[in-house]
């Protein structure tokens, strides 16, 4: 297997591209989105997949995605769909319409790509529905960040004052069971503010200020 070929761009044309690697001109089959970032004289890498096929001589598809490739190996798996059409609907689609129709069971969105009919673009939705699906979308960033740090500088400001920080640590978590709304906002100041009248209401005396507050 041929996962990928890395070398200088000899050839551009509108369907296929020629690297020279290791002194050899390799033809790679590509779609337009990747043909069009390639230049004459530069060096590129291409993620390929190897098509044997019986009686003809092999062809090696190439793209400029990792998840290019996928779909159109992928692709290959369904009964009719053959290299050149699942390379159309890499084309015309793109690796993430092409999931998003597949998850949506739009069958009609593959009816655009040339060479696949009706039935086919049933089929296809039919059986690549666990195979081609949605990426996971990533976790919510900055909030857990966020959270760790307004809870350092509230702890570090606390025990600034003079309070320990297993106290400041108790102060923060019991202030907000009255407060959640402030975990969201990660306002230091508002916080800050919060829990010193918590410590202050809860401890009373113990941590009184001088002159009686």
């Amino acid at each position: 297997m041929i996962a990928s070929v890395t070398g200088e761009v000899q050839f551009v044309g509108a369907t296929l591209a020629v690297l020279e690697v290791s002194g050899f001109g390799v033809e790679i089959h590509a779609s337009p989105h990747t043909l069009a970032g390639l230049r004459v004289g530069s060096t590129a890498r291409l993620h390929t997949a190897y098509i044997a096929r019986k009686d003809e001589s092999p062809l090696l598809f190439g793209f400029s995605r990792a998840d290019e490739k996928e779909v159109f190996t992928v692709m290959l798996g369904v009964s009719g769909v053959g290299p050149r059409t699942a390379l159309a609907a890499v084309s015309v689609l793109g690796p993430d319409d092409a999931r998003r129709a597949i998850a949506a069971g739009d069958d009609k969105a593959f009816t655009a790509v040339p060479g696949i009919g009706p039935k086919s673009a049933r089929r296809i939705v039919l059986e690549l529905a666990d195979k081609l699906v949605l990426p996971e979308p990533p976790p919510a960033q900055g909030v857990q960040p966020q959270m760790e740090v307004w809870r350092e500088q509230v702890v570090d400001a606390l025990t600034g004052l003079g309070w320990s920080e297993k106290d400041a640590t108790r102060g923060i978590d019991d202030a907000l069971q009255t407060q959640p709304e402030l975990a969201d906002s990660g306002n230091v100041a508002e916080i800050l503010r919060a829990v010193l009248s918590w410590l202050g209401t809860s401890k009373g005396t113990s941590h009184a200020r001088t002159g009686g507050r």
